[in-house]
């Protein structure tokens, strides 16, 4: 969507930090939450200060007793035979292994995941996960915490970021998108059991001993092609679910842990 047309949605003036303070208070976001948040900035309207302001505002409400999170994901610090968006020849695939750039948290930038988490990975204070792929990237009292250590191996399952967070009873925002975005139900992928799960490989560009080096690893194989459903299906079961706006966008605040829960059962019952 171009700035233009942002603008031309945003008739009432443009989105402030304290009207994103006051709405994402109105929402149910409190002091001291443990916090993850899913975003698109061009849902919310013309915001002053752009992804700047919101993550300011995310903080101030937060505040340093509060844990913010983000996923900052690099899904091209990968195997190149796993490509598909766009794919490449198989030919360059050993010199794509052999000179890749190692992952570094303080310079590779997120892929897809949008302006706000990529300008919060880089804000004074923030840490981010060692992760090459599924990094996170946090703020406040329990940021370490949450992130470290990160293996490479079940990047997403019961030694990840994803699962100190449920430990943590977290929440989830959902700013201005719908559960097709929502990273913590990869969590219940792991935990549910169904006749056709499987594992994938995958690999990547890390520093080891100082020394870049190509490593491969395994992961339960991930699909949130049905994600929007089962966050229907929480809330059709009467799932707690906060709804409201922030700026001109339609956002949804949910405990972790029930939604977790509950997507584990459905994959369970519903995944062949």
């Amino acid at each position: 969507m171009s700035e233009a047309t942002i603008i031309q949605n945003t008739p009432d003036g443009p989105i402030t930090t304290p009207r994103l303070v006051a709405d994402l208070r109105n929402l149910g976001v409190q002091a001291g939450m443990t916090l993850i948040v899913h975003s698109s900035l061009s849902r919310l309207g013309w915001v002053n200060g752009g992804a700047v302001s919101v993550i300011l505002a995310l903080e101030e409400v937060l505040t340093p007793a509060g844990t913010l999170v983000m996923p900052t994901h690099t899904s091209g610090v990968s195997d190149p035979a796993l490509w598909q968006n766009p794919p490449v020849p198989e030919l360059w695939w050993e010199t794509i292994r052999e000179t890749m750039p190692a992952y570094d948290p303080s310079l590779t930038p997120t892929t897809g995941m949008g302006i706000i988490p990529e300008t919060f990975r880089k804000q004074r204070g923030v840490q981010r996960s060692d992760h090459p792929q599924h990094s996170f990237a946090a703020w406040g009292q329990h940021a370490a915490a949450i992130l470290h250590p990160h293996p490479l191996a079940n990047s997403l399952g019961e030694t990840s970021p994803l699962a100190r967070l449920y430990a943590h009873d977290g929440w989830i925002l959902l700013l201005g998108v719908g559960h097709g975005n929502n990273t913590s139900l990869h969590l219940a992928e792991y935990r549910a059991v169904w006749s056709g799960k499987k594992n994938e490989w995958n690999g990547a560009s890390v520093t080891v001993g100082g020394r870049r080096q190509w490593v491969t690893f395994d992961n339960v194989f991930l699909d949130e092609s049905e994600f929007a459903q089962i966050g229907l299906a929480f809330a059709a079961a009467g799932g707690e679910v906060c709804r409201g706006k922030v700026g001109l966008a339609d956002c949804e605040l949910v405990r972790m842990r029930p939604l977790v829960d509950f997507a584990v059962t459905w994959m369970e019952q519903n995944r062949p």
